[in-house]
């Protein structure tokens, strides 16, 4: 029976886990690439001269050949927006890690193991500070371990080499298929185990007195008992890479690790606690097939990024939607027992733990189900495909006509890139630069150059949850010319718009326009990033990253709105 203890946990882990992808993503960058690469930007690129005239910038760094306008731009100092990210997603990284760890606590592999181990350490120590210390260092051991395999993993391939391959289109397809393949060993097709012979070694080791017997007991531990943390620390070590964040793998090891390695030592310090642990049993496997179907969702997103990118059209937003809400509803009844592994043990009653859960997950289930009509989902918007990928969209389409009711008649008619991009809710956007600017001349009105990405989960939910404001959407549509910047895009450019950029990178695809573009001319390369200009290319406001305060938000839009008054 699973107890209301490792419910908590499990739901803990299984809700926290989504907020804390979408916080993580926050800071995710768009790279370009050449050929099968999306992006390619150079971590913490940095403009040397602090003035690029627009001859300079619009005509070499865009479109090497385009009109250019007469002027300065300044280039805008985007860093700190980076570094706040940075900061952000590297506490997020924690903290997944960290649940991680939860969750690999109580799998098959380790749990029963928590027991045995602190007994060993009680009872072969000559006192209780003896014991203490042992675990101590059994628990550091663990994390040395597990902190050097996140090092190790930057070293061999570098934080650009982590952004490349977590951007590129072949590898998000191979991670796609890497989280399958973990979640089918969740489910019990197969077990993913390590040589024997690495287990053997390590094992014969841990027989040494001392402090080193005790580290390679740790080293047994963490090679017994990777078919239940390979799954769970692949797919930390997959999201810590799309950080960017040079430490990424390394602190998310950390906090996988140190959520292993508490219960030794606590446990060691008050033996007395152990009497509250649960017997192991069949709540054990539970846990690891829930946590299947949940790698089995999550790895759709990757599949998801490859689509969009290379405009496939596979994985609309109702498909998506379709393959999510199946999978829950099979997790909901699972959790009721209607649904049973040939590895699962019977379930001879349905505690009230576990119904609370069930009820949860397809109550989850049902939430979804409007989307497939085009409701907006807020709350995982994060995760699917944009709304305009959606067939059926009765949201969309009666915002549209709310919006545009009062909307100005001239609304420009926008030519480039038009059968690659569509605006979200139904506004009026320009997806080139210099088309968008030569509108905003004409109307003499403001821009808001949003740089987003196909792959960018914050780009999507603040489409989702601040844009359709009705204040913020009418502000956007009556009183700026919007456009927007895809850096991740796979389309090839035409060969007379393909350049060498002044980085040295040869720009081949318009995701790789733009990525340049922005890192060159705003000195950033995060997305979602939002930037205001007066038809002359002057700054009006410092440049945004996601806001999801709605109120602030409009601030930042209604602040530009004034400084574009005041130049006049």
């Amino acid at each position: 029976m699973m107890r209301l203890r490792q419910l908590s946990v499990l739901f803990l882990f299984l809700v926290v886990l989504f907020s804390v992808r979408v916080q993580a993503q926050d800071s995710a960058k768009a790279i370009d690439f050449s050929d099968i690469e999306f992006t390619d930007i150079e971590q913490g690129a940095v403009v040397d001269s602090p003035i690029v005239s627009n001859a300079e910038q619009v005509g070499e760094s865009l479109d090497s050949g385009s009109s250019a306008s007469s002027g300065a731009a300044p280039v805008v100092d985007g860093a700190s927006v980076t570094r706040q990210d940075n900061n952000r997603s590297l506490w997020a990284i924690f903290l997944a890690g960290f649940l991680g760890g939860i969750a690999a606590l109580i799998m098959p592999c380790i749990f029963p193991m928590l027991p045995l181990t602190v007994s060993y350490f009680t009872k072969s120590a000559a006192s209780k500070s003896g014991a203490v210390s042992k675990a101590l260092v059994y628990g550091f051991s663990i994390i040395v371990i597990y902190v050097i395999l996140g090092l190790i993993v930057t070293v061999i391939f570098g934080a650009d080499a982590l952004n490349r391959l977590s951007t590129n289109g072949v590898f998000n397809f191979l991670f796609f298929l890497m989280l399958v393949a973990f979640a089918a060993s969740f489910l019990g097709a197969f077990e993913l185990t390590l040589p024997s012979s690495w287990v053997n070694k390590a094992d014969a080791k841990s027989d040494n007195k001392g402090f080193v017997g005790i580290f390679f007991m740790a080293a047994t531990l963490a090679l017994v008992s990777f078919s239940c943390t390979g799954p769970i620390i692949g797919y930390l070590l997959v999201e810590a890479a799309t950080m960017g964040a040079l430490l990424g793998p390394a602190v998310g090891m950390f906090g996988f690790s140190l959520a292993l390695a508490i219960p030794f030592a606590l446990f060691a310090m008050f033996p007395s606690l152990m009497q509250s642990l649960p017997k192991s049993g069949g709540w054990l496997n539970s846990v690891k097939v829930v946590l299947g179907f949940l790698e089995l969702a999550l790895a759709l997103k990757f599949l998801s990024n490859v689509d969009l990118a290379y405009h496939w059209g596979w994985l609309d937003r109702e498909v998506f939607l379709s393959l999510w809400i199946v999978i829950f509803g099979l997790m909901g009844l699972y959790l009721l027992g209607k649904l049973t592994f040939s590895h699962d043990s019977p379930l001879k009653f349905l505690s009230v733990p576990r119904l609370f859960l069930a009820i949860i997950v397809l109550s989850f289930t049902v939430y979804m189900v409007p989307g497939l009509w085009g409701a907006p989902l807020s709350s995982i918007s994060a995760f699917l495909p944009p709304q305009h990928t959606q067939d059926f969209d009765m949201y969309t389409s009666s915002l549209r006509a709310e919006h545009n009711a009062g909307a100005p008649s001239d609304r420009g008619e926008p030519k480039k890139y038009t059968d690659l991009f569509e605006a979200p809710l139904g506004l009026t956007a320009f997806f080139d630069y210099e088309e968008g600017l030569a509108y905003a001349r004409k109307v003499d009105k403001p821009v808001l150059i949003d740089f987003t990405g196909h792959a960018c989960v914050n780009c999507r939910k603040m489409e989702s949850s601040v844009w359709p404001d009705k204040r913020v959407l009418e502000t956007i549509q009556n009183d700026y010319v919007l456009i927007q910047l895809y850096v991740d895009d796979k389309t090839a450019l035409p060969e007379n718009e393909r350049f060498t950029s002044s980085r040295g990178k040869k720009i081949k695809t318009v995701g790789n326009k733009w990525s340049d573009f922005q890192t060159t001319r705003f000195n950033a390369n995060s997305q979602p990033f939002y930037v205001l200009l007066s038809p002359e290319e002057k700054i009006l406001v410092d440049p945004i990253g996601a806001d999801y305060n709605i109120d602030s938000y409009l601030e930042y839009l209604k602040s530009g709105l004034e400084a574009f008054k005041g130049i006049k």
